[in-house]
């Protein structure tokens, strides 16, 4: 057996960021070959991987990618808080944001098996790929909150700072429409119905509660509706409000978040 020397194992470390003991083990069965040494840590971290892969993932990290009129975001999760702020973690869940945004959704996600092994036996968790979105428009803002809530926004007109800002409002209030007309009828309908057995009880006059039902319908969904909500900034103002003082008008968005 190849004598295994302190520089072929920091060699392999520096290629692999894996413990020292693994990278000598490798060495020692490789018989001192560095490339079938690192076929040989491959294999294991698949194997590591395939072991992990049914631990609950519900901690992780939202990555951002940007270039001009397109914004992605990546959700990489994990097992735990403690893993997901740690370097290695991020720099891998940033590294696949920015392929799947310069090659490709389908290129990252090819890509991350591997990636992801590797990471999987320095850190010892459970590490899953989430979502992918992206959103394209003339101007598009991102923002990520804590690490764990991402949001894009796509807008015509406008800054790219009010984008920002609207996606802000989003990763706070959560808004599930855009606008009222995005409210599917089947969950109009379901709202209508809690509301009417509520104001059904009530002693007042038929119209009285006609007026009652529909005031409440109407908030209901106001809090729900994007452009019908205040903005979180300033609440005097509607975001709608908000894009028609700043010339823009609202083109799409997405908020993703690790759990």
């Amino acid at each position: 057996m190849a004598t295994i020397t302190t520089e072929q194992v920091k060699e392999l470390r520096d290629a692999t960021g894996v413990s020292v003991m693994q990278c000598k083990k490798a060495l020692e069965e490789a018989d001192g070959d560095k490339e079938k040494a690192l076929l040989i840590l491959k294999k294991k971290s698949t194997e590591i991987a395939a072991k992990k892969s049914d631990r609950e993932a519900t901690a992780g990290a939202v990555a951002k990618a940007q270039k001009d009129g397109m914004g992605l975001l990546l959700v990489l999760r994990c097992e735990t808080d403690f893993v997901a702020k740690n370097s290695d973690f991020t720099t891998l869940a940033d590294t696949l944001a920015t392929m799947a945004l310069e090659k490709g959704k389908e290129e990252a996600e090819k890509a991350a098996p591997d990636l992801i092994g590797s990471a999987i036996q320095k850190l010892g968790e459970n590490i899953q790929l989430g979502e992918i979105a992206t959103v394209s428009a003339p101007i598009v803002g991102s923002y990520v909150h804590d690490g764990r809530v991402g949001v894009l926004v796509g807008l015509s007109g406008g800054t790219e700072a009010l984008a920002k800002d609207i996606a802000m409002h989003i990763a706070a209030m959560n808004p599930e429409y855009k606008t009222r007309a995005d409210v599917p009828a089947d969950a109009s309908e379901k709202v209508k119905a809690l509301f009417a057995e509520e104001v059904a009880n009530s002693d007042k006059p038929a119209e009285i509660k006609e007026k009652m039902l529909a005031g409440k319908i109407d908030t209901f969904f106001k809090e729900r509706t994007l452009l019908d909500q205040s903005f979180i900034k300033n609440p005097d103002i509607t975001v709608e409000t908000l894009l028609k003082q700043g010339g823009a008008s609202l083109v799409e968005f997405v908020r993703v978040a690790t759990a």
